[in-house]
């Protein structure tokens, strides 16, 4: 039976030099922050049953723990530094554990991100991860800095991910392998870290955040923030490849409300067009332009003639369930 700091040592624990002078094994990390720099923290919680399902495949479950503090950190234009792991457990199982640090540690590598601490306790299964980036005083990304005539940008492709939790929840039927093709984007998603950096380091962006509760909840952040509305082009909403083959309605409903996409939504003045399609290249980053940042408050939805819709969408609330 592993010990709770036989587990750490075994499965947590790697002697390597990085951005922490003490890591794993003392009271507290020290971490050192480069001179003239600003930290960005984030956490965020994963809850069996309630942010994935039981029995999830845990090198994937690793991944998008991390993945969603990266995408904070890349909502930001924050560079990834290190992150602490709080992680409650129902048994210490070796197999579990070894496939969960392998799948977290893989995607921490890619990014230079050293674990520098954290927790462990017997529990329901509970993953709460703190990551730590740094950044030049004045470039971070905000919601509040959003202005009318502005651009509005996606990162990526929508949907595919919410699409997937449809199948899951038997809300429609598809073919297995389209399936599987979907459920990728929801349990592996792609952190959009260098497409941050480089807006931020331009700069071009004005404001930011990326997209975990839907399109349309999300940008209603920026908007209130902000103090300014929008108009949305729902369908040049950039479709997952998956929910591209799938009806219009739907489409539409699960680009602009979908949630777990992990893209992001930012804002730009339309004179750096070019910039930020530059910004997108460099970053290996498609970026699609859909909509504009108005004075007049609310969200207005209409279609590629510019006709309104008349569309219930809303983002995902963790209390409501919907």
């Amino acid at each position: 039976m592993l010990s709770e700091f036989d587990l750490i040592k075994r499965y947590f624990k790697r002697d390597r030099p990085g951005r922490a002078p003490l890591g794993i094994g003392d009271d507290c990390a020290l971490l050192a922050i480069t001179p003239g720099r600003q930290l960005a923290i984030s956490s965020d919680m994963l809850v069996e049953d309630r942010h994935f399902f039981a029995g999830a495949d845990p090198r994937m479950l690793g991944h998008k723990a991390l993945a969603v503090n990266l995408s904070d950190l890349a909502a930001m234009g924050a560079r990834p530094v290190a992150f602490t792991l709080a992680l409650a457990l129902p048994e210490a199982n070796p197999d579990w554990l070894a496939g969960f640090s392998q799948g977290l540690f893989a995607l921490a590598d890619a990014h230079g991100c050293e674990l520098i601490g954290g927790d462990t306790t017997k529990g329901p299964l509970n993953i709460c991860i703190t990551v730590f980036g740094e950044l030049s005083p004045g470039h971070a990304l905000r919601r509040d800095a959003a202005q009318a005539g502005d651009d509005i940008w996606i990162s990526g492709t929508l949907g595919d991910a919410r699409l997937a939790l449809a199948g899951y929840w038997n809300e429609l039927e598809l073919d297995p392998a389209l399936h599987a093709q979907a459920a990728t984007r929801m349990h592996l998603p792609t952190p959009r870290v260098a497409l941050g950096l480089a807006l931020a380091s331009l700069p071009v962006a004005h404001a930011a955040l990326d997209i975990s509760d839907g399109l349309v909840g999300d940008l209603g952040h920026i908007l209130q923030t902000s103090r300014v509305g929008a108009t949305l082009d729902v369908d040049a909403l950039p479709a997952g490849p998956v929910l591209a083959q799938q009806a219009p309605a739907l489409r539409r409903r699960f680009t602009a409300a979908g949630g777990d996409d992990y893209e992001l939504c930012f804002t730009a003045p339309r004179a750096a067009r070019e910039a930020v399609l530059a910004a997108g290249a460099q970053a290996g980053t498609p970026v699609t332009r859909v909509g504009t940042i108005d004075a007049a408050p609310g969200l207005r939805l209409v279609d590629a003639h510019g006709v309104a819709l008349d569309l219930a969408l809303s983002g995902w609330d963790h209390f409501s369930g919907a």
